[in-house]
């Protein structure tokens, strides 16, 4: 596994538990975004919730009445999301390399879980999500906005942590997804979060 990616994994293995039990809001708003996601994914074909950590996400997009898989790199995360969500799918796999077949998907949502990964590794799993999505498929992103990085060495009641923060632009990550064969879809969603469409 490349460094960055057993770092990552490492990293919220540690704070599985902890992260679980502190991180129970979401951003604001989150609900006109999943309501938006909801009305736009074609009925066919799963949910992808990439990067679900401890599963508050898909279970919100499983309420709605999606058909959502949650994926995480971290092990320790899918253990916490099916002991609170035993009635969903959760899987152990990576963004950059999901382990789902082309066009598979009919939609995906990756909620502040880019923000790890190298800036130059970011079109890479772009490149994934648009892979594994059909065509009309909806591609939901949340971002923290900045332009700055910043090192992560504990969180979530003090536990070792080694990560990146990398903030975006939306004009940034908009020119990504572009480049890898999306159509942005305009919204009235806050600039932390983006919508586009395969």
């Amino acid at each position: 596994m490349t460094d960055y990616l057993a770092d990552i994994r490492a990293s919220y293995d540690n704070v599985a538990v902890s992260y679980a039990e502190r991180v129970v809001d979401g951003a604001d708003g989150e609900d006109a975004a999943f309501d938006l996601l909801t009305q736009l994914v074609p009925p066919a074909g799963p949910v992808l919730d990439v990067g679900c950590g401890p599963g508050r996400t898909t279970a919100l997009l499983a309420a709605r009445g999606l058909r959502v898989v949650g994926i995480d790199l971290s092990p320790g995360m899918i253990e916490v999301a099916r002991r609170d969500h035993p009635d969903l799918d959760f899987r152990v796999s990576s963004m950059t390399a999901l382990d789902v077949p082309d066009g598979s998907v009919a939609g995906i949502v990756s909620w502040w879980s880019i923000i790890h990964l190298p800036r130059d590794v970011v079109p890479q799993a772009f490149a994934e999500f648009h892979r594994v999505l059909a065509a009309g498929g909806v591609l939901l992103i949340g971002f923290h906005v900045g332009t700055e990085s910043t090192h992560k060495t504990s969180g979530y009641g003090g536990h070792p942590m080694n990560v990146h923060v990398h903030r975006w632009t939306a004009p940034g990550l908009t020119d990504i997804a572009v480049a890898a064969g999306f159509t942005p879809y305009p919204s009235e969603l806050p600039e932390d979060r983006l919508l586009f469409r395969r």
